[in-house]
């Protein structure tokens, strides 16, 4: 398998180099190559020579040719006309981007188990189950009834290890990163750093690859997977052991506690029943003929009115949100949200706390408002949560929560009067400077304006690097 990856890395790479070279001859090199000739030349006759140490034995002789066929291209034609690109290729891992091509994996990453549970940012988790697995067994030669009752076993016991009809020889086959929840076997860490280190030769830069290592894995382990990578040739390795995350987006098991966590769980569960039995929470019911404000908004062409009922105090005790369009999918998911805050309202849920929990949520449609108190919406909910904070909270909660207009800034700045030392007459002031007075969540919101939420705790995110990371709880959107 690893001479195969190796061949097909080398096909890709060294086609890629001979492309840019006839690019190169066209319209020349890439700029700093003639200081770097020398050099570079001398990476692509390494590359043209791991080439020709790929074993012989186990790749076909015509995926071979093909391999070194492309790097004598490559070679030759650099050589005499250079390069148009430095480097020429990277290998991307598996994540997000896999599942939107319907692809199981994509590189040399191995699957983390055939049937795996992902865990989705808005709650709840998605069963997926590796699609290649009739096709190989129709290649190891089982009939369509074989691979049918096999298949229909693994998505049962989440393992293929004991199902029924499969040969122990062909296990090894479906062997994944990670131990799957009913079995015992998985591809240990050097299996990763092998494959890596038969294609590194192949690739201008790095593999974006993880390897895997279980739960139980020591530091001495972590060390020796450093140092067999180094000696293998990989230029950078990433490591991730099993279990390190408090919630991690993909488990092999749909409740990826332990038995000892699930029963400390229960009794956290029953003492809270307990506790929510003797205190229940007292329903606000709003009386029959009440008060309320109504608020037409649009953002980005989608217009809206929001309806507020109010208590006799003045404070909301129920939402409306009326889309335009009247019968869409937007308008019914809005009513069923209202309906849910309205039942916040009248339960005592301080609305405080949900104007600093809901606004500045970001999704579709978002845009300019008009409104000169909100300005950009991320989202109608956090249009609708930041009109009621700046309608019905105290000027100390919003100034807490970064709800602070220009008017209440201006005014919040202090004027100096100037006397005339010689008539001792004030001197008319100069005109008012806007101070660009911002709370610490102003600050944090205006330097990431288009930060996402933190998929574990909802604060919002700081940009880092190419990826962001949450100040709150340290969570990050995908890189280290």
């Amino acid at each position: 398998g690893r001479a195969y990856a190796a061949a097909i890395t080398a096909i890709m790479t060294g086609e890629a180099y001979a492309q840019s070279a006839r690019i190169a001859a066209v319209v020349g090199p890439f700029e700093a190559y003639p200081k770097n000739k020398s050099a570079h030349d001398g990476v692509m006759d390494k590359h043209r020579a791991a080439a020709y140490r790929i074993p012989t034995d186990v790749v076909p002789p015509t995926l071979l040719s093909a391999a070194r066929q492309a790097w004598d291209d490559a070679v030759t034609l650099g050589r005499t006309v250079g390069y148009r690109n430095a480097q020429a290729s990277v290998l991307a891992p598996t994540g997000t981007i896999s599942f939107m091509m319907d692809s199981d994996t994509t590189g040399v990453e191995p699957d983390i188990a055939l049937v795996k549970y992902k865990r989705l940012v808005g709650g709840g988790m998605l069963k997926l189950v590796n699609g290649t697995v009739p096709a190989a067994l129709r290649r190891l030669g089982y009939t369509e009834t074989q691979a049918s009752a096999i298949t229909a076993y693994i998505e049962q016991q989440g393992t293929i290890e004991g199902a029924p009809e499969l040969k122990d020889e062909h296990l090894p086959v479906f062997d994944c990163a990670f131990v799957p929840a009913n079995g015992k076997r998985s591809i240990s860490h050097m299996g990763h750093i092998k494959m890596m280190g038969a294609v590194q030769p192949f690739i201008s830069g790095a593999i974006s690859k993880t390897v895997n290592l279980p739960e139980t894995a020591t530091v001495d382990d972590v060390m020796d997977a450093y140092v067999e990578s180094w000696k293998h040739g990989v230029k950078a390795i990433a490591i991730y052991r099993d279990g390190s995350k408090k919630v991690q987006p993909v488990s092999t098991n749909a409740d990826a506690s332990n038995s000892k966590k699930k029963v400390e769980t229960v009794t956290v569960e029953k003492i809270v029943e307990r506790v929510v039995e003797v205190n229940r929470p007292q329903r606000r019911r709003l009386p029959d003929t009440r008060n309320s404000k109504t608020h037409k908004f649009s953002i980005e062409g989608h217009e809206g009115y929001i309806t507020v009922g109010l208590f006799d105090d003045g404070a909301p005790g129920e939402l409306f949100v009326t889309m335009a369009k009247e019968g869409s999918t937007l308008s019914g998911m809005m009513d069923a949200f209202a309906t849910s805050v309205s039942l916040l309202f009248q339960y005592g849920v301080p609305l405080a706390h949900m104007v600093d929990k809901f606004s500045h949520m970001r999704f579709e449609p978002s845009g300019w408002t008009g409104n000169p108190q909100i300005g950009m919406a991320k989202s109608i909910v956090d249009y609708v949560f930041r009109w009621l904070g700046h309608n019905f909270l105290s000027a100390a909660d919003r100034a807490a929560l970064g709800l602070v207009t220009h008017s209440e800034i201006a005014d919040a700045t202090p004027q100096l009067e100037l006397i005339r030392p010689d008539r001792n007459e004030p001197v008319e002031p100069a005109p008012k400077m806007v101070a660009s007075v911002e709370s610490p969540t102003v600050r944090r919101m205006n330097s990431t304006p288009d930060a996402p939420p933190c998929p574990r705790c909802g604060w919002l995110t700081v940009r880092n690097g190419t990826c962001h990371k949450c100040e709150n709880c340290g969570e990050t959107t995908g890189c280290s």
